[in-house]
């Protein structure tokens, strides 16, 4: 590769798949920006000269960086107060994070790569999302190269397992759907919510001890609906607004400044889950400017 002046350049080339690396492996906006200044300052003091793939380097320090934070972030959410919810991601046009956008950054998808060990979520983010070797990764994970490849196998079929629920709709489907939902919320229409909501529905809330937020998961349509058209009274929105949220049309409530930020998931039609992160602390500030000063119609 060229010389260690040219970094700057490759840099912005490649930012955007180690932001998105760590992204996809922490959940985190705040964290996987830290894990990008990271990177950044090591590749600005390693030797660069016998690199032959940049972005593969690049990604697998990321990976590394955000496997040590990944094993002491699951103690860390032991002791989180309420149900955790991925830190909203924007994806659209206006975002500041540029980021390499496909299913596995939705927060359904997050949410089931959760569920897998750190050593499978590295495994399977950095093969089967990035393309990286698995001699690279078995390097990231101290493990040899066919117990690197058994970890991504298996996440794999855990992943394949759980996306069965998770197909996303089209996406004229989801804002149609959300145009409807966001009128029925508004006039607090129970029945009209009911009718959108599957019977299987539930409703998760981050506060993270930061804001009044259910501490446990509701289930059931119509209670879903009850909850939510009582929420809607209790707590009146200045405005809905709409926004691309990890590469699906979002919510973005209004209550004396962003309230929160809601993902939903849909299933034959219907919204089977319903995702609210009201914490602050994972209002991203790009969400926050842009739903500060546009209104966006569909």
């Amino acid at each position: 590769m060229e010389r260690h002046d040219t970094l700057g350049t490759e840099w912005e080339t490649h930012r955007p798949a180690v932001f998105g690396v760590a992204y996809r492996l922490l959940g985190s906006v705040a964290d996987a920006e830290d894990v990008a200044q990271d990177v950044w300052l090591r590749a600005a003091q390693a030797n660069l000269h016998e690199v032959d793939d940049l972005r593969a380097w690049l990604v697998t320090v990321a990976a590394r960086r955000s496997y040590d934070i990944l094993k002491s972030a699951r103690v860390r959410r032991e002791a989180y107060i309420g149900p955790w919810l991925p830190e909203p991601l924007l994806t659209g046009p206006d975002a500041s994070e540029p980021v390499l956008v496909d299913e596995s950054v939705s927060t359904a998808m997050l949410l089931i790569m959760e569920e897998l060990s750190p050593p499978e979520r590295v495994a399977f983010v950095l093969h089967d999302v990035f393309g990286i070797d698995f001699g690279r990764i078995a390097e990231v994970l101290d493990a040899s190269v066919p117990g690197a490849r058994q970890l991504a196998s298996r996440a794999r079929r855990r992943v394949a397992k759980a996306k069965q629920y998770t197909s996303p709709p089209p996406k004229a489907e989801r804002e149609r759907l959300l145009t409807i939902f966001r009128a029925a919320y508004i006039s607090g229409d129970l029945a009209g919510l009911v009718r959108l909501l599957h019977p299987d529905a539930v409703y998760v809330t981050d506060g993270g001890g930061r804001a009044a937020a259910a501490r446990k998961i509701i289930r059931g349509g119509e209670r879903v609906a009850e909850v939510m058209v009582r929420v809607g009274r209790q707590w009146l929105a200045d405005r809905i607004e709409f926004a691309e949220v990890g590469g699906e049309l979002a919510l973005v409530f209004h209550r004396q400044g962003v309230f929160s930020i809601d993902t939903v998931q849909i299933t034959d039609g219907l919204i089977i889950a319903y995702r609210r992160v009201i914490n602050p602390d994972k209002h991203p500030p790009a969400i926050t400017m842009l739903a500060r000063n546009e209104s966006k119609e569909l």
